[in-house]
């Protein structure tokens, strides 16, 4: 892997994890989750980032992809659990991560099952380690706490303007034998459930990612494609293009996007049996002596 390369994610990484931090201290009982999702975005790009995927708070039994439209009402409150996740890229190396806040006040060992068992798969990240071998040890971890891991939420590789690239980062042991290559970038990311340990779509979507561009013909729709193609393939968020074009026609467009395959949708995800969800999520560059690039020291 290049210097320049290496120099690029960790520089995404200082400014995801001070982003994700300063949203942490924006997480309070009374605020609009929409507030902190803009807050945390405007420091993104203030700071000089951009913006990797959407900021999202996903509330309780919702583990991932929650994201506030431009109608959003959704406030805080004392029986909250928050998952925050916040991606930034510099020109299109990736850094992800995220973290977990309780504001009830009763799901402290639940927030740090995920928080122990990313720890506990970073001290094993070396070129060879197998990926089961870290599904293996978030497993562990969560169930001592007498939690089950999400089995169908996986880590993942960070690649050039693509967030999920290969490999799967496995948040149990599924007998993958593969290995971590040296120069490979891979976000960790175990969630622990009270509940199924399987989560499932709901909802309609707010976050999608633009797959194609070809077929569409309306104006309107063709407006609304153009400023999705400045995202480069990255995920965007449906209240970035209200705000550019109003409600009305980005409801229109992206009907239209969908209807020809040009977006793909990513639903809200919960956990089936409704059990409460937390998350804890950092990137790292494979070498043997890794970067955690998204750890403020």
């Amino acid at each position: 892997m290049q210097q320049e390369t290496i120099d690029k994610h960790i520089k995404a990484g200082k400014i995801a994890a001070e982003a994700l931090q300063y949203g942490k201290s924006l997480i309070q009982v009374g605020t609009k989750v929409i507030e902190v999702l803009d807050k945390v975005e405007d420091k993104i790009l203030a700071d000089g980032g951009q913006i990797a995927f959407p900021a999202q708070i996903s509330l309780n039994e919702a583990a991932a992809h929650a994201c506030s439209d431009l109608n959003d009402e959704t406030v805080l409150s004392e029986e909250h659990i928050v998952k925050l996740d916040v991606g930034v890229h510099i020109e299109g190396m990736i850094a992800d991560n995220a973290l977990t806040v309780d504001l009830s006040g009763k799901y402290s060992d639940l927030v740090k099952a995920s928080r122990e068992a990313l720890n506990n798969a970073l001290k094993i990240v070396k070129p060879g380690v197998t990926l089961g071998e870290i599904g293996k040890v978030i497993h562990e971890t969560i169930t001592s706490y007498g939690f089950s891991p999400v089995k169908n939420l996986s880590g993942h590789g960070l690649g050039e303007y693509n967030i999920h690239s290969k490999p799967s980062i496995p948040n149990y042991d599924n007998g993958n034998t593969n290995v971590l290559e040296e120069g490979m970038v891979i976000a960790i990311e175990p969630f622990a459930s009270t509940g199924a340990g399987i989560v499932q779509e709901s909802s309609h979507a707010t976050v999608f990612t633009l797959t194609n561009d070809s077929g569409v013909r309306d104006p309107i729709t063709r407006k609304v494609l153009q400023e999705i193609k400045t995202y480069k393939g990255l995920p965007f968020a449906k209240r970035w293009l209200e705000r550019k074009f109003g409600t009305p026609k980005t409801n229109f467009a992206l009907r239209m996007l969908i209807k020809a395959n040009c977006v793909h949708e990513h639903p809200p995800l919960i956990d089936q049996a409704r059990g409460i969800v937390s998350q804890a999520e950092h990137s790292v560059i494979v070498l043997e002596k890794p970067i955690v690039f998204t750890r403020l020291n």
